[in-house]
Formats: C-alpha cells, structure tokens, sequence
C-alpha cells in the first residue's frame, strides 16, 4: 500500500496562486494513477484533478480547467497541484488519493488517501 501526505495549503487572497504537493510512501508511486479532491464545509466531496501513472494523462474538473496544473514526479514520488487565479469558492480541504487501476474523476476508484491540507481564499 501507498501513503500519502499533502502539504502547501495555506491561506491567499483571491487571484493568488498555491502549490499543494503530496508525497507518497510505500510501495512504487510510479505505479499508481492520482487524483486531487477537495471537500468545502457542508458540501460533498468533489473532484479536482487527476493524472495517469506515467504522467502523459491530465484531466480536470470543469470549474478549475485553466487555472490548475496536475503533475507528478516519479523521480521525488510526488504529485503536484499548482492552484492559480484562486477564488474564494475554492476554499476547501484538499485531499490527494491513490489507485493502481484508473486515472478516474470519481472518488470511488480511489483505495488511498491523504489526511488534507486546508486552503482558504480571501475575498
């Protein structure tokens, strides 16, 4: 199994820009396909972005389509989410996760998970 650790939350204004990493323990992160999520106060979890094992697959959420960047390296066993031109609707706990089968949107695919890091954007 894979551990996962997200750091570089924080607080920003609206329109400033954030870099999440999540780094991975365990067995080969090269081997998994990962995703990000996010989950604001009373609202389900939702997806964000997500990225194939090899790197060569991005895809995003609508709503961040533009103004975040999924990438990972395999090297540092580390995946990234640069955040830019943020919005105070993008306030939430972020959360990486882990799979060996699909770089997928729905969070069910996931077998791994984070602990979150917050990120909280300021009007």
């Amino acid at each position: 199994q894979v551990q996962l650790v997200e750091s570089g939350g924080g607080l920003v204004q609206a329109g400033g820009s954030l870099r999440l990493s999540c780094a991975a323990s365990g067995r080969t992160f090269s081997a998994y396909d990962m995703g990000w999520f996010r989950q604001a106060p009373g609202k389900e979890r939702e997806f964000v972005a997500a990225i194939n094992w090899s790197g060569g697959r991005t895809f995003y959420a609508d709503s961040v389509k533009g103004r975040f960047t999924i990438s990972r390296d395999n090297a540092k066993s580390t995946v990234y989410l640069q955040m830019n031109s943020l919005k105070p609707e993008n306030t939430a706990v972020y959360y990486c996760a882990a799979n060996l089968a699909v770089a997928s949107s729905y969070s069910y695919n996931y077998d791994y998970w984070g602990q979150g890091t917050q990120v909280t954007v300021s009007s």
